[in-house]
């Protein structure tokens, strides 16, 4: 059950990290967006209640001295007009003046009561006070008191532009917030983008000459330059195996003394090349040559000697071969030669005739003797005298002999086949 579920999670798609960031940031600006928008409302509301009691709270002040003398003099009538005069030009909607005694001496209503005043006191009557009553003195004795009912005629307007303004500062707030999560999302995620790719193809191709470019961020920075030396390490290991490599390959299929293919690679050649030859109807030829008194070299002058003269048979060998042909130093004084492609057979003859000919120069020997040495040649041809790589090789090898037998120094042709002979 366990790893049914591991496998379901491992197969649903992990979000990636600019998702992740943009969804933190995005809730992060929301949260404190939000917080200073409820703290900055709060604030407002509670300062437009405070203004609103300290205006009230004027108001009445001026009204009392404005009915003083009426209240003196006991005239509702010039108290009316006195409460009338202030309160119309001012947001009250009741204005009440009481004797000392506590009798209504005289009472003013503003006298609106529509849709509008009620929508209006129901959606900003909570921030008022309800009433306020302030005495009314003269020569410092109360004589009465004036009770005042505010009215919102003008705070519902003032609220509104207050909310908008609030409401367009925090859609402000909120878009900066996010332009600024977006750079920062990408100061943070670009370098690791770069990283992630870096090593991606790296992984992929074994392009270990990739490096990851500096990032802005200190940390992510470090973990770049880290990746870089990292990558320099198995650069420099890389090419340091592929040269090994290289040489381990060079030792398995050439000859330590001459430079030249051993038998091993020369065979495998051989193989493809008749391969070749044999879908394209071409030919293939085999010269198979012998040094002539090398074991009278070797023990008169020595070792050293007999090597300059392997050494300077295989480069003269080497200089009357075409591009694409192939010498191979077969073991001790035996080498072989593998002609790819073969127009014609006396092509064959030709190279053979221009190597003997090379040898007739004298070998200077590290003893300070010269020496004039030759080769005897076999050549052989696919598909005239064998049609597999070993019999090609033997026909080739026989020839030698034969030449060998009669003249060193010379070359003799592979016997043709007797399917050719008697047909």
């Amino acid at each position: 059950m366990s790893s049914r579920n591991h496998a379901k999670a491992a197969s649903k798609p992990r979000p990636t990290l600019d998702s992740v960031l943009r969804r933190a940031h995005l809730s992060v600006s929301l949260i404190a967006v939000l917080a200073a928008g409820l703290t900055l409302t709060a604030v407002a509301l509670l300062a437009l209640r405070v203004y609103s009691e300290q205006n009230l709270r004027l108001v009445a002040r001026s009204m009392s001295y404005t009915v003083e003398a009426a209240v003196v003099f006991g005239d509702p009538m010039a108290a009316k007009e006195a409460m009338a005069l202030i309160g119309i030009n001012e947001d009250i909607d009741q204005a009440q003046v009481n004797s000392k005694d506590g009798q209504v001496l005289a009472r003013w209503e503003r006298g609106e009561h529509g849709t509008r005043y009620l929508i209006e006191r129901t959606l900003t009557g909570w921030m008022l006070p309800d009433s306020l009553t302030f005495p009314i003195t003269h020569d410092e004795k109360v004589i009465g008191s004036i009770k005042l009912v505010p009215h919102s005629r003008s705070l519902l307007p003032f609220l509104l532009s207050g909310l908008s303004c609030l409401l367009a500062c925090l859609a402000l707030s909120l878009i900066v917030a996010v332009r600024l999560s977006r750079r920062m999302e990408t100061d943070i995620t670009a370098p690791l983008r770069h990283l992630a790719e870096t090593a991606h193809r790296v992984r992929r191709d074994r392009s270990f000459e990739l490096r990851v470019p500096a990032a802005g961020i200190a940390e992510l920075n470090q973990i770049n330059d880290d990746f870089n030396a990292l990558l320099d390490e198995l650069e420099a290991w890389q090419s340091h195996l592929q040269k090994e490599n290289a040489s381990l390959s060079h030792r398995a299929n050439h000859d330590s003394l001459t430079g030249l293919s051993n038998r091993a690679f020369m065979e495998a050649e051989l193989e493809r090349a008749i391969t070749e030859a044999r879908i394209g109807n071409g030919k293939v030829a085999v010269l198979f040559l012998d040094s002539d008194r090398f074991k009278y070299i070797n023990d008169t002058f020595g070792h050293a000697s007999g090597d300059r003269v392997l050494v300077t048979i295989a480069a003269r060998i080497k200089q009357q071969l075409r591009e694409g042909d192939l010498v191979a130093r077969l073991g001790g004084d035996e080498f072989a030669i593998l002609l790819k492609p073969l127009r014609n057979s006396s092509d064959a003859m030709h190279i053979a005739d221009n190597i003997i000919a090379a040898m007739a120069q004298a070998i200077e020997l590290p003893t300070g003797n010269s020496i004039v040495s030759s080769l005897t040649i076999g050549v052989a041809v696919f598909p005239d005298h064998a049609i597999d790589a070993v019999s090609l090789v033997g026909a080739a090898d026989e020839a030698m002999y034969r030449a060998k037998q009669a003249q060193r120094g010379t070359r003799q042709v592979a016997r043709l086949p007797q399917t050719h002979l008697h047909p």
